[in-house]
């Protein structure tokens, strides 16, 4: 029954279904799945698996590494409408990173298979060439990420970090403790509680218990 809901979501979400062949469509449609994964859940644990492609519908995910420290640093966040391609880390041989995939929210997603996503890639140009452009976009979001770990202030990351997360929550209050804060950031959670004194110091925030209130985001967008 939930075939023909796939071939629908399929048609309006992947840019390369008009251009493959009916073969390789209800390869697609007869191979993936509906799946639904609570907040906090693991949706990919990094290289030694292979959890094949997610389709996001609904829900917010987040892509991350751990440094050999423990640390957690978000490399990106995927809404409705986007691909998690580095779910299916066995069909790219060049990456060399572990990349781990959690839900933030509720997710509802397609899962579709590594192994029938590269039998399509390996037959259809569309697919190759869509599938080169997506891991191109994710690429150059892990080289910003570390561009602005390498060569950012602490205080403009954090800044721009609060900014971006009010945007999503579509709210200038933010459900969001310190240690999280540091894990989307790769650091210590004393370090964004001492810099976020300062902003409360300075007016743009305000710390309340359990959440962070955004004051000024001028002033914020100014750092």
């Amino acid at each position: 029954m939930y075939q023909k809901e796939l071939q629908k979501d399929f048609q309006e979400l992947l840019p390369f279904w008009k251009s493959i062949s009916s073969h390789s469509q209800e390869t697609l449609i007869n191979h993936s799945e509906p799946v639904t994964f609570p907040p906090g859940t693991a949706m990919h644990a990094g290289g030694e698996e292979c959890s094949g492609l997610f389709l996001v519908l609904e829900g917010r995910v987040r892509a991350y590494i751990v440094t050999e420290q423990g640390k957690e640093i978000t490399l990106f966040r995927l809404l409705s409408r986007d691909i998690c391609i580095f779910s299916a880390s066995c069909i790219m041989k060049n990456i060399s990173f572990d990349v781990f995939v959690s839900a933030e929210t509720e997710v509802k997603a397609i899962r579709i298979p590594a192994q029938c996503y590269n039998e399509i890639t390996d037959s259809e140009l569309a697919v190759a060439k869509y599938t080169n452009e997506l891991l191109s976009s994710r690429m150059s979001d892990v080289m910003w990420v570390l561009e602005e770990i390498v060569f950012t202030s602490f205080d403009k990351r954090l800044a721009h970090f609060l900014l971006e997360e009010g945007e999503l929550e579509e709210s200038d209050v933010l459900t969001i403790t310190h240690e999280q804060i540091a894990n989307h950031l790769g650091s210590a959670r004393e370090v964004v509680s001492r810099m976020l004194r300062y902003f409360a110091n300075e007016g743009f925030v305000k710390a309340e218990r359990g959440s962070i209130r955004l004051l000024d985001k001028e002033g914020l967008e100014a750092i």
